[in-house]
């Protein structure tokens, strides 16, 4: 019990920084956003955006949420998400693209340091969130939403009123986000305290091998889908430079993670938004797979 409860105690700190820094963040681009819808500039976007963005099933707008997230973060993305009315199926695709490629800078470093090439992990990951996107639009049941611009833009209510409907809507999902960063950086602590991450690892051998990667990687792997890229970036450059692994062996990992990583707290978050958790999950899965697989064809006809 007392290990326990130190587990709680140690994750109140980086929880608190990381809810703190989010809630900023949500905050200050909720804001933005919303002084953008009323002074049209969001229409005028989603005018010019909706022939490109339509052949994903989305509607202009929702190139915001896509940008935001490539340059900043996840976090970013769900702020501008959040002030759009996006059904279940848009928010899906959009969540997809932006869970593919997303902190670009942050991710792209930590991947060249763990043996991969800047160029070409920025690529697949950009081009992996078109395709998929475009994929799922094509298979997901449903039907392409126009606009996601909110009824509250589309009644032209006044500047007051929006204030009014910005503040309650943001505050709810600063609440729904600061009790899952939390629950989730007590599981990760409770996770590394008990050992249960490197346990759980040794198990995974039939798990790197279907997915085209090696079973000395899994550590990881696991590493990487559930502190994430950018959490977890100390422990995966300490363990790449321990040289345990080879770099063509890490070079795979990050084909697979690049796409698909941080499936704990990231895939929670966006389903809160309103995503659909296994579209969100195995579609990802499907293209680091592909991804993975083609990198080692690649590997073998070179040499």
């Amino acid at each position: 019990m007392s290990r326990f409860l130190n587990c709680v105690k140690s994750a109140r700190p980086s929880a608190f920084k990381t809810i703190w820094w989010l809630a900023k963040i949500m905050t200050l681009v909720s804001f933005v956003i919303m002084l953008l819808q009323y002074l049209g500039v969001i229409e005028w976007i989603s005018y010019w955006m909706t022939p490109l963005f339509s052949h994903f099933g989305l509607p202009g707008e929702a190139a915001l949420a896509y940008v935001s997230g490539y340059f900043v973060n996840c976090y970013s993305a769900i702020a501008v998400m959040t002030t759009l009315d996006l059904g279940t199926r848009a928010a899906t695709i959009l969540s997809v693209m932006v869970l593919c490629s997303h902190n670009m800078f942050v991710e792209t470093t930590v991947q060249h340091k763990t043996g991969s090439s800047v160029a070409r992990i920025v690529a697949i990951r950009t081009l992996s969130a078109f395709i998929l996107a475009w994929v799922l639009n094509k298979i997901m049941p449903g039907s392409f939403e126009t606009s996601s611009i909110s009824d509250n833009v589309q009644e032209k209510l006044t500047f007051v009123a929006m204030l009014n409907d910005w503040f309650f809507r943001t505050l709810k999902n600063v609440i729904i986000m600061t009790v899952l960063v939390y629950l989730l950086t007590v599981l990760q602590k409770i996770l590394t305290e008990y050992g249960i991450i490197e346990y759980i690892s040794r198990f995974l051998k039939p798990v790197m091998i279907f997915f085209g990667l090696s079973p000395r990687t899994a550590f990881l792997w696991l590493v990487s889908n559930t502190l994430g890229l950018a959490y977890g970036a100390g422990i995966m450059i300490e363990e790449a430079e321990k040289g345990e692994t080879t770099k063509e062996e890490n070079d795979l990992l990050n084909h697979h993670i690049g796409i698909s990583h941080s499936n704990l707290e990231d895939l929670l978050l966006f389903a809160a938004v309103g995503g659909a958790y296994l579209w969100m999950l195995l579609s990802r899965w499907a293209m680091s797979w592909i991804l993975v697989w083609e990198r080692r064809l690649e590997n073998y006809l070179r040499r």
